[in-house]
């Protein structure tokens, strides 16, 4: 038999359990990473862990939990334990919910799941459905009173008539939810503190106008008659994206428009956005009345020689412009303009300087007259341009041709900068040539 003292140095002791007995905040953003199923998991590592994730103030249903069967009886019989636990075991603060099943065409009722967020002073809420399958919010999503972030898809608005909006609301994102203008307009401006809005509207709509004095970012998709940005001082990010021609738009002063904007850095107009703004216009003026002298980084879609006049304006009435990144894939869509018109638009704009801009990106280039000359103008009037990335359309029959002859052009033309560095790319190789 082995002495006492030879049993206590002779045996190991098993490992202490450090993991167990970290703070409870740093175990919650261990199992935060993980999916909610590998989460609930983790219960039957000891006695200590068996209700850690019930504590977990953020948790994430979505199409993962569940897609190990294809069985939609087994889909919707899973769906309800799940929430059945949430809602029997959960304890503590949960500030964080997400809920994703647009993947799923078919799912059982979740009115007490909503009812229990709204009971749990939930901030940050995701509720995403099917297309198929469009959700009417319950009475009692209303009463989540300490939103500060809220996405919503394909789900039915129709508040009671005692609802005043979302007090305390930051960020707002809804994506082909039903829901009137007069509504949407209404929580839009009740929402004080809200500073960024995404919208994305399938059906075409009338007009809607955005007060939020506190707005610094706006995203929106759709089509619209007119948009109104009447109130939105601190907006410095604008994203428009018109999916489809707006024929009955109502005619938009787009001089007027920008002049409520002048906060504005970031600006992004993708394809059909240009004629959305010049509706009604007779001319596109060689630049606004008021410039934009916070636009640093500016991205647009050409679909035609307006959209050409259109850029041009804005960027001669953007002075302090840093970076342009131009997609022009839509330019061979309309008729190829004649060389008198093309040079007749860029000699209205032959006196514009670009003294600050520093980068420069275009897309889909096919060595068009337009394009050519687009691409001359700014590298002669960029005196500090440090980068032109030039990238030719994969989509034209005669490829290598045309790619020669932007190589070609790019010869002819002495930039403003010494530094100037021009990249054109191909599908197997890239030319590289610094002037």
């Amino acid at each position: 038999m082995m002495p006492p003292e030879s049993k206590k140095h002779g045996c190991q002791s098993l490992p202490t359990d450090r993991l167990s007995n970290l703070p409870e905040n740093v175990i919650n953003s261990i199992l935060m990473r993980l999916s909610l199923r590998r989460a609930v998991r983790t219960s039957i590592l000891s006695q200590k862990w068996r209700y850690k994730w019930c504590k977990l103030p953020q948790l994430t249903l979505d199409y993962d939990l569940w897609v190990e069967t294809n069985d939609l009886l087994s889909l919707s019989i899973k769906f309800t334990k799940i929430m059945y636990h949430i809602l029997t075991l959960h304890s503590g603060p949960l500030t964080k919910f997400t809920l994703s099943i647009s993947a799923l065409k078919k799912f059982p009722k979740i009115g007490s799941l909503i009812y229990f967020l709204s009971r749990n002073d939930i901030q940050d809420l995701v509720l995403e459905f099917s297309k198929w399958n469009l959700y009417r919010l319950p009475p009692s999503f209303f009463t989540c009173s300490q939103l500060r972030h809220l996405t919503l898809q394909n789900c039915v608005i129709c508040p009671p008539p005692a609802f005043k909006g979302f007090d305390m609301l930051n960020s707002l994102n809804l994506r082909d939810v039903t829901i009137s203008f007069k509504l949407l307009e209404s929580l839009i401006s009740s929402s004080s503190l809200l500073g960024k809005l995404v919208l994305k509207i399938s059906d075409t709509s009338n007009h809607i106008q955005i007060n939020a004095p506190n707005l610094r970012s706006f995203d929106f998709t759709g089509c619209i008659k007119y948009i109104s940005l009447g109130n939105v001082p601190l907006l410095s990010k604008l994203s428009l994206s018109c999916q489809e021609s707006l024929k009955a738009s109502e005619k938009c002063d787009f001089d007027i428009f920008f002049q409520l904007l002048p906060a504005l850095e970031h600006l992004y107009l993708e394809c059909g956005t240009v004629q959305f703004l010049v509706t009604g216009a007779a001319e596109v003026p060689r630049r606004l009345s008021s410039p934009l002298n916070n636009l640093k980084r500016f991205k647009i879609s050409l679909g035609g020689l307006v959209d050409v006049s259109f850029a041009l304006c804005l960027i001669r009435s953007s002075p302090y412009l840093q970076d342009i990144e131009i997609e022009a894939y839509d330019l061979g869509c309309e008729p190829v303009p004649t060389t008198n018109k093309v040079d007749e638009v860029f000699a209205r704009f032959s006196d514009v300087t670009l003294n600050h801009l520093r980068a420069v990106q275009l897309e889909g280039v096919e060595g068009m007259e337009l394009e050519l000359q687009l691409i001359k103008l700014l590298l002669t009037k960029s005196p500090m341009l440090v980068r032109m990335l030039i990238e030719p359309s994969t989509s034209c029959h005669d490829y290598d041709k045309r790619r020669d002859k932007i190589l070609a052009e790019l010869t002819t033309i002495q930039p403003a900068s010494t530094k100037a560095e021009i990249v054109v790319f191909d599908e197997y190789e890239c030319y590289r040539d610094t002037m």
